[in-house]
């Protein structure tokens, strides 16, 4: 039987935390024709609270990859909140994930799998899996570990 993606979301037994609004200037979600261009997101707890630090200092590598996945939960937020489901998108197109982390840190792709995973969880390995980046950075805004920002396309 072939779940739809909202489906496969409810049946991984997962919460979405709220929303991000934007801090800044920018758009949460931008659409051009067929793509959803999502902006960068972090990890936002269900309490609205981020998750902090710096991958290789104040969190391991787990840690790092859970608060990733916590980013793709994020993303799947915007989406549901501004398309009331899942099912609005087709397939990933691409990912590019920053990852917070001391300067000889360098599993940099395993940290942003935790996003990805999610991904293909949810879309299946078809659809989910799209082309990635995953870079180390000196810092990320609010001393969060991973951001992450990604093209969807959409039905």
């Amino acid at each position: 039987m072939n779940l739809l993606p909202q489906e496969k979301f409810e049946a991984l037994g997962l919460t979405l935390p709220p929303a991000p609004m934007p801090l800044g200037i920018y758009k949460p979600f931008l659409i051009d024709g067929k793509y959803l261009y999502l902006s960068g997101h972090g990890p936002v707890r269900d309490d609205k609270s981020l998750i902090i630090g710096r991958i290789g200092e104040d969190m391991d590598i787990e840690e790092g990859k859970l608060a990733a996945r916590q980013v793709g939960l994020t993303m799947l937020s915007t989406i549901v909140t501004n398309f009331d489901s899942l099912n609005a998108v087709k397939r990933v197109i691409k990912v590019l994930g920053m990852v917070n982390c001391s300067s000889d840190f360098l599993r940099h792709p395993y940290i942003i799998n935790g996003c990805s995973e999610l991904f293909a969880e949810v879309w299946g390995q078809e659809s989910g899996i799209g082309v990635r980046s995953a870079v180390g950075m000196g810092s990320l805004p609010d001393s969060i570990p991973v951001e992450v920002e990604a093209i969807f396309e959409l039905y």
